[in-house]
């Protein structure tokens, strides 16, 4: 059978050694006679699983202790609107910075509960870049400033983390990392609040990870439910209800996978040397072309168009007989798209990279 490699954008693919290993603990985890799936969140099998989860990441990602790490169900868009019903904290209006269609829709989230700033955008370029610091222009009342560091379906990625200090702002950075969570090391000292939906990075869709900062929880928008109360969560660690246990099963064996072969700073060596392998071809051969500025390429998602759109079925079908599948565009911009999370191997890329050049050849 010939080897697939999965670029979906989500939810994506996992190791491997990831899959069996859960394969071979499904009906008995650690001798426990039960499956993940069917244990109690509050027995002390699944706690044991909660507790590591949550070691591991604070240590991968250094996590401070004054930062709470919530472990929810409701994906990020559920976070679109319990960021600001939790950190408005009284005030009206909120900063955001518009890089593409998932900051849209956290936007217009947030303008049921707030005024809305749009302190920068590259709408007008048609979201093929990320506004430099220097060009937001923020709102001093503000609660909150948000911003996607990964666009997902443009392929757009900071590579900063923007630094508030040098404005003099103590305002809240508040990041939406779905898709670049765990790529790269990360300074949380630098946020507020971040927040990630898990099926690209860190395991199964159906669990999202909210880490955010003590002093921020606990003054709600009038209105809130108690199960969107960030503070009502952490106070239960989680388990207010029942949390999505079996992703995070998965997801912490995500974390040892990650500790394993080197931790974040490792696993960003292998993401530049991947998308540095995809990029090369993409500017060296004129059939492809990628919108996105050089500076502000992702890592993770790569959107792509032929120099013949009527050639994009054709290339889809081929890249499929020879095990690349999941390559087709958002349906809302078209084209290719290649999402080269962490999971996926080099291997891929390379085989990826072989199966492009071949057909540009065949229809240049």
């Amino acid at each position: 059978m010939t080897e697939i490699y999965n670029f979906s954008a989500g939810p994506a693919v996992l190791p491997k050694e990831i899959l069996q290993q859960a394969s071979d603990e499904m009906l008995d985890w650690h001798g426990s006679g039960m499956s993940v799936m069917e244990m109690s969140h509050r027995g002390n099998e699944f706690m044991s699983i909660a507790e590591k989860v949550e070691t591991d990441l604070r240590e991968l990602i250094g996590i401070p202790k004054n930062y709470r790490i919530l472990f929810l169900q409701g994906g990020a868009s559920m976070q679109f609107a319990m960021v600001p019903m939790n950190l408005l904290r009284g005030k009206k209006q909120a900063d955001y910075i518009n890089t593409g269609q998932w900051s849209q829709k956290a936007i217009n989230e947030a303008k049921k509960y707030c005024t809305v700033n749009i302190a920068a955008s590259s709408e007008a370029a048609n979201f093929t870049y990320a506004p430099e610091q220097k060009e937001w222009k923020l709102d001093q009342n503000a609660a909150y400033i948000h911003y996607t560091p990964n666009e997902t379906i443009g392929g757009v990625e900071f590579n900063w983390t923007p630094d508030l200090i040098l404005q003099n702002k103590t305002i809240p950075l508040v990041a939406d990392m779905s898709s670049c969570i765990l790529s790269r090391p990360l300074d949380i000292t630098k946020f507020g609040l971040i927040y990630a939906s898990a099926q690209k990075n860190i395991g199964p869709a159906g669990l999202t990870i909210v880490i955010v900062r003590e002093d921020l929880l606990g003054t709600l928008t009038p209105g809130t439910p108690t199960t969107l109360d960030y503070k009502t969560l952490a106070t239960n660690h989680s388990m207010y209800n029942t949390p999505p246990t079996y992703p995070m099963y998965i997801a912490g064996l995500v974390l040892t996978w990650l500790k394993t072969i080197g931790g974040l700073a490792e696993i960003e060596r292998i993401n530049i040397k991947k998308s540095n392998l995809l990029y090369n071809l993409l500017d060296s051969n004129d059939f492809y072309n990628n919108p996105v500025a050089k500076q502000n390429r992702s890592r993770m998602n790569v959107p792509f168009t032929l120099k013949y759109p009527e050639l994009d079925n054709k290339f889809l079908e081929q890249a499929k007989a020879y095990g690349l599948i999941q390559l087709k565009g958002h349906r809302s911009i078209g084209g290719m798209r290649a999402s080269i999370y962490n999971a996926m191997p080099i291997a891929g890329i390379a085989a990826l990279v072989e199966f492009m050049q071949e057909f540009a050849n065949q229809h240049a």
